[in-house]
Protein backbone atom coordinates (compact mmCIF):
# COMPACT_ATOMS: atom_id res chain seq x y z
CA UNK A 1 0.00 0.00 0.00
CA UNK A 2 1.13 3.58 -0.98
CA UNK A 3 0.56 6.18 1.91
CA UNK A 4 0.27 9.48 0.03
CA UNK A 5 3.17 11.69 1.46
CA UNK A 6 5.30 8.50 2.64
CA UNK A 7 8.46 10.14 1.07
CA UNK A 8 10.23 13.10 3.46
CA UNK A 9 11.71 15.63 0.86
CA UNK A 10 13.43 17.21 3.82
CA UNK A 11 15.18 14.07 4.75
CA UNK A 12 15.99 12.30 1.17
CA UNK A 13 17.21 15.91 -0.16
CA UNK A 14 19.65 17.13 2.91
CA UNK A 15 21.25 13.20 2.61
CA UNK A 16 21.55 14.17 -1.87
CA UNK A 17 22.58 17.95 -1.07
CA UNK A 18 25.34 16.45 1.63
CA UNK A 19 26.98 14.02 -0.37
CA UNK A 20 26.94 16.82 -3.60
CA UNK A 21 28.60 19.22 -1.18
CA UNK A 22 30.75 17.25 0.33
CA UNK A 23 32.14 17.38 3.84
CA UNK A 24 33.42 21.08 4.11
CA UNK A 25 29.49 21.88 4.33
CA UNK A 26 26.76 21.19 6.58
CA UNK A 27 23.16 20.55 5.23
CA UNK A 28 20.05 20.49 7.59
CA UNK A 29 16.43 21.53 8.42
CA UNK A 30 17.30 23.52 10.74
CA UNK A 31 19.61 26.17 12.13
CA UNK A 32 20.74 26.42 15.21
CA UNK A 33 22.66 28.52 18.05
CA UNK A 34 25.78 26.95 16.39
CA UNK A 35 25.01 28.39 13.21
CA UNK A 36 28.12 30.65 12.93
CA UNK A 37 30.73 27.92 13.62
CA UNK A 38 28.94 25.80 11.42
CA UNK A 39 29.26 27.79 7.92
CA UNK A 40 28.28 27.11 4.83
CA UNK A 41 25.09 25.74 6.44
CA UNK A 42 22.53 24.76 3.74
CA UNK A 43 18.87 24.98 4.85
CA UNK A 44 16.34 22.86 3.41
CA UNK A 45 12.84 23.17 4.13
CA UNK A 46 9.39 21.79 3.05
CA UNK A 47 6.86 25.00 2.61
CA UNK A 48 3.40 24.46 3.37
CA UNK A 49 2.33 24.95 -0.22
CA UNK A 50 2.39 22.35 -3.53
CA UNK A 51 0.24 19.47 -3.48
CA UNK A 52 -0.02 15.82 -4.39
CA UNK A 53 -2.47 13.24 -6.54
CA UNK A 54 -3.43 11.67 -3.65
CA UNK A 55 -1.84 8.61 -4.97
CA UNK A 56 1.50 8.72 -5.51
CA UNK A 57 3.12 11.87 -7.35
CA UNK A 58 3.47 14.73 -4.72
CA UNK A 59 4.53 18.55 -5.80
CA UNK A 60 6.55 19.86 -3.21
CA UNK A 61 7.67 23.29 -2.56
CA UNK A 62 11.21 23.72 -0.99
CA UNK A 63 13.11 26.58 0.21
CA UNK A 64 16.76 26.23 -0.31
CA UNK A 65 18.68 28.93 2.11
CA UNK A 66 22.20 28.93 1.89
CA UNK A 67 24.13 30.57 5.16
CA UNK A 68 27.88 31.25 4.74
CA UNK A 69 30.26 34.15 6.00
CA UNK A 70 30.44 36.53 2.61
CA UNK A 71 27.57 37.37 0.51
CA UNK A 72 30.12 35.47 -2.64
CA UNK A 73 30.52 32.32 -0.61
CA UNK A 74 26.62 32.25 -0.27
CA UNK A 75 25.95 32.80 -3.97
CA UNK A 76 28.28 30.35 -5.41
CA UNK A 77 27.00 27.61 -3.38
CA UNK A 78 23.07 28.28 -3.74
CA UNK A 79 24.00 28.55 -7.58
CA UNK A 80 25.92 25.54 -7.39
CA UNK A 81 22.73 23.90 -5.39
CA UNK A 82 20.66 25.22 -8.06
CA UNK A 83 22.76 23.72 -10.72
CA UNK A 84 22.60 20.24 -9.03
CA UNK A 85 18.67 20.36 -8.89
CA UNK A 86 17.70 21.12 -12.09
CA UNK A 87 20.32 19.31 -13.99
CA UNK A 88 20.71 16.06 -12.08
CA UNK A 89 17.99 15.72 -9.77
CA UNK A 90 15.39 15.31 -12.27
CA UNK A 91 14.91 11.58 -13.41
CA UNK A 92 17.28 10.43 -10.61
CA UNK A 93 16.46 7.79 -7.47
CA UNK A 94 17.56 7.70 -4.14
CA UNK A 95 16.22 5.11 -1.86
CA UNK A 96 13.34 6.69 -0.83
CA UNK A 97 12.14 8.22 -4.20
CA UNK A 98 11.80 9.09 -7.64
CA UNK A 99 12.58 12.48 -9.02
CA UNK A 100 10.73 14.22 -11.87
CA UNK A 101 10.36 17.57 -12.59
CA UNK A 102 12.36 20.81 -10.67
CA UNK A 103 12.17 24.18 -11.15
CA UNK A 104 13.10 27.20 -9.58
CA UNK A 105 10.91 30.11 -8.58
CA UNK A 106 12.62 32.46 -7.58
CA UNK A 107 16.34 31.74 -8.05
CA UNK A 108 18.78 32.20 -5.93
CA UNK A 109 18.45 35.72 -4.13
CA UNK A 110 19.73 37.56 -1.32
CA UNK A 111 17.48 37.07 1.70
CA UNK A 112 17.40 38.90 4.72
CA UNK A 113 18.87 37.78 8.13
CA UNK A 114 19.15 39.57 11.45
CA UNK A 115 22.46 38.50 11.93
CA UNK A 116 24.99 40.48 10.60
CA UNK A 117 27.87 38.52 10.78
CA UNK A 118 26.79 36.14 7.77
CA UNK A 119 24.77 36.07 4.76
CA UNK A 120 21.35 34.29 3.87
CA UNK A 121 20.89 33.47 -0.52
CA UNK A 122 17.97 30.95 -0.87
CA UNK A 123 15.67 29.74 -3.73
CA UNK A 124 12.62 27.77 -3.83
CA UNK A 125 12.06 24.94 -5.51
CA UNK A 126 9.13 22.74 -7.22
CA UNK A 127 10.64 19.22 -7.09
CA UNK A 128 7.67 16.69 -8.70
CA UNK A 129 9.07 12.97 -7.06
CA UNK A 130 7.01 9.82 -6.02
CA UNK A 131 8.07 7.10 -3.45
CA UNK A 132 9.76 4.16 -4.68
CA UNK A 133 7.94 1.47 -5.49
Amino acid sequence: MVVVGSVDIELDLIGWLQAKAGPGVVVRDEVDNNLLAELPTVQVQRIPAGGDDGFRLDRALVDIDVYAATRGTAFELALLIRGWLLAELPGSQTTRAVYGRVTSSPPPAVRPYENTGLRRVGATYQIYSHPVS
